[in-house]
């Protein structure tokens, strides 16, 4: 237990040494009082939004883990490499966890049968694509349905087409390969050949395992995109609205760098409103929940960097392409 806990120490001493260096240079360089408690207040608030979703992610990878047999994955899934990209890609209405508590769910069905191209599919679209997050982007936008209807269909378009390049394009294994060894040293009964008190236990132990695991990467990038949220003005952001393409990749980095969860990132978008395009807002809202600070740095930690950069790649490239042709056909 002590080497699964020095991870998570280590990535909590960082944190705490940067917040003793910020108070010693807020005493002895006249820094702001007013910025160091809005850092701790935001960075804590990330932590706070996520982390109910790690814990929740990791709880259904130990019972996936312990309790779902690769018989019975193999019967649910489609046996078609494209409509099991579609299911994937839908799976998030009936299972709708953010990316925080996606990844470690899906890299465990992943090792437990489940295709990569298809696990990856519902990791990008999952957060997007569930009641929830429809329901909240309905409501940021002033009860009016093109945005959420446009967000939901964009976003399962772009995971639907990257489950489709990995299926032809994947040809090993892309999670890491010390997960691989670690999965691979795993009791590999059937669960229902345990008894319920060991399959209970198990599950205990494999949810500790996956919330040490993720959560150092899950502190890091929270700081990271508090470092960003706290450091930059809102009056700068605004600026940089009135170029229609640049204003789509600025505002998919500030999506990226804040990190916002996808439950309540559609306030944040309406907000900006006065200062962007629709196009550009649908950019932030589609491509922030795919790919940010934090979920980069879970995936990294489950994924070859390789497959990462793939993935990263064609869902800037995609959001930004229907964003775009969303605005100048659907969008008000």
């Amino acid at each position: 237990m002590t080497r699964r806990l020095l991870p998570l120490l280590a990535a909590v001493s960082t944190i705490g040494a940067g917040a003793i260096l910020l108070l010693i240079a807020r005493r002895d360089m006249g820094l702001d009082a007013a910025a160091a408690s809005r850092f701790g207040s935001v960075f804590i608030g990330i932590l706070l939004e996520a982390l109910p979703y790690l814990l929740l992610g990791v709880a259904i990878s130990a019972v996936v883990q312990i309790y779902l047999s690769e018989r019975l994955l193999r019967r649910l899934l489609p046996r078609h490499p494209l409509l099991a990209v579609t299911a994937a890609g839908l799976l998030g209405i009936v299972f709708p966890l953010c990316e925080c508590g996606m990844i470690p769910a899906v890299r465990r069905l992943i090792r437990k049968g489940m295709p990569a191209y298809a696990g990856i599919a519902y990791i990008l679209a999952g957060p997007v694509v569930n009641p929830v997050v429809f329901s909240s982007t309905w409501a940021a936008f002033g009860g009016t349905p093109q945005m959420a209807i446009a967000r939901t269909g964009l976003a399962f378009a772009v995971a639907f087409a990257i489950g489709a390049i990995l299926w032809k394009t994947l040809k090993s294994d892309p999670l890491k390969a010390d997960l691989a060894s670690l999965y691979a040293s795993l009791p590999q009964e059937e669960p229902s050949a345990r008894p319920f008190g060991g399959r209970l236990q198990s599950a205990a132990l494999h949810a500790t395992d996956e919330f040490f695991d993720m959560g150092k990467y899950l502190i890091l990038g929270a700081a990271l995109a508090t470092l960003f949220q706290t450091a930059v003005s809102r009056s700068f952001l605004e600026e940089l609205g009135g170029n229609q393409l640049l204003s789509h990749l600025f505002l998919m980095g500030v999506a990226f760098l804040l990190s916002l969860c996808s439950t309540s990132d559609a306030f944040v978008a309406a907000s900006f409103g006065g200062s962007f395009e629709n196009g550009a807002l649908l950019a932030f809202l589609v491509f922030g929940p795919m790919i940010d600070l934090k979920s980069l740095l879970l995936l990294l930690a489950s994924f070859r960097a390789r497959t990462v950069l793939l993935v990263a790649s064609l869902a800037a490239v995609f959001t930004l392409t229907g964003s775009w042709l969303l605005e100048a056909v659907y969008l008000p």
